[in-house]
């Protein structure tokens, strides 16, 4: 009896230090998410678009001045970059945050674009909203048909600098939307990136330096660009970008007291859980689908996707086919059908597959797709 006592008094011993654990300690059962002070945030793999972490992400809330990435954007694909043009007197009636421009200076839109991004210039975000729309409110129109096409559909323009108005908004997960979009874009890369931009001599002004407020690059070694924003209303904002491994991180933060810690904070949590791995390559699809389709269909990109060891394992891919006809001569639609990827029934992916019929893999250029696939054929399966 008293050896049965033992052992019962060190069984209730481990089952309380089991329960204490998990009772005060719960992030050690499971990989804890990020903590962050902000209202609303969002982490975004870029390459895929997949939210690697979200918190409020579709609030709608004032931007403030990381407005200024749509902006940029514009400006860059205008094709006006080396154009030169001359600073009204209204550019320098904007209030906020300025690069100094002066009435009648002439200046490339290039430089305008850097001292837009890097020291957040209101001024400099009238003048180019003038250089590529005409005016300012032609210049938001050309925002929000930007925002409709990228499917930004929480977000509103009515400025380009983010300056307080209740009908200018976004949301975390937007501002990622629209940030993934704009690192597609090199020249965007290299002004986001730069810590000192040179600006030549004007003929109202000698040369100048300007450093980045955007202080991730220099806090963080895997950043590689952003953009800072605050209002009284908004609060401090922030987008910005992380390299580490071939995976490529947008974190976006809105009214967030801590934003350089939460973002750093977020990069390391996705970079210590994630992976990115190539789930599908470009070229000849080999699964075992209706003898139609056998060696004919092929996908034309490959794609990439952050995952866990444990996604890795949990991983499936569905391919969904039109039906072949008994007719000889029939040839399906193009595309043919599509290849879904799933982890945990959520789709991470999703890309046309196409058919030809002489279809021939190019040494050097198509490569083979990894593993069979168990493919759905609509109607018909085998």
């Amino acid at each position: 009896m008293k050896i049965v006592g033992i052992m019962l008094k060190r069984v209730l011993f481990y089952l309380f230090c089991f329960i204490f654990i998990f009772a005060f300690f719960p992030h050690q059962s499971k990989a804890a998410e990020p903590k962050v002070s902000a209202q609303s945030a969002v982490l975004m793999d870029q390459t895929s678009g997949r939210v690697l972490f979200k918190y409020n992400s579709n609030e709608k809330l004032p931007i403030a001045s990381i407005t200024k990435v749509m902006t940029a954007i514009l400006a860059i694909e205008s094709g006006k970059m080396n154009k030169t043009f001359t600073v009204s007197q209204e550019a320098l009636r904007t209030e906020g945050s300025s690069i100094y421009l002066k009435a009648g200076e002439k200046m490339k839109l290039k430089d305008m674009v850097y001292g837009l991004m890097l020291r957040s210039g209101n001024d400099a975000s009238r003048a180019i909203a003038e250089a590529v729309g005409g005016s300012e409110s032609g210049f938001v129109l050309m925002m929000n048909e930007k925002a409709h096409v990228l499917g930004m559909t929480n977000s509103h323009f009515t400025n380009p600098n983010g300056l307080e108005n209740p009908d200018h908004y976004s949301t975390a997960y937007d501002m990622a939307l629209l940030m993934r979009y704009a690192m597609d874009n090199a020249q965007f890369r290299k002004v986001v990136g730069t810590r000192i931009h040179r600006v030549p001599a004007t003929n109202k002004e000698v040369a100048r330096a300007w450093k980045n407020k955007n202080k991730m690059l220099r806090l963080y070694k895997y950043s590689t660009g952003g953009k800072t924003g605050f209002t009284k209303k908004a609060r401090r904002t922030l987008i910005s970008t992380a390299s580490k491994n071939h995976l490529n991180l947008i974190a976006v933060t809105l009214n967030d007291g801590d934003d350089w810690q939460d973002h750093q904070g977020m990069f390391e949590w996705a970079f210590a859980r994630y992976k990115a791995i190539q789930v599908i390559k470009k070229g000849k699809l080999n699964a075992h689908v209706h003898t139609f389709y056998q060696n004919k269909l092929y996908v034309q990109r490959s794609v990439t996707v952050p995952l866990t060891n444990n996604e890795k394992k949990q991983l499936k891919k569905n391919l969904l086919l039109i039906k072949p006809k008994k007719d000889k001569h029939w040839k399906p639609a193009s595309p043919a059908g599509r290849l879904n990827l799933y982890v945990e029934q959520k789709k991470l992916a999703s890309l046309p597959v196409y058919y030809h019929s002489n279809y021939k893999e190019k040494k050097g250029f198509w490569s083979r797709f990894s593993g069979f696939l168990h493919a759905i054929v609509t109607g018909d399966g085998r």
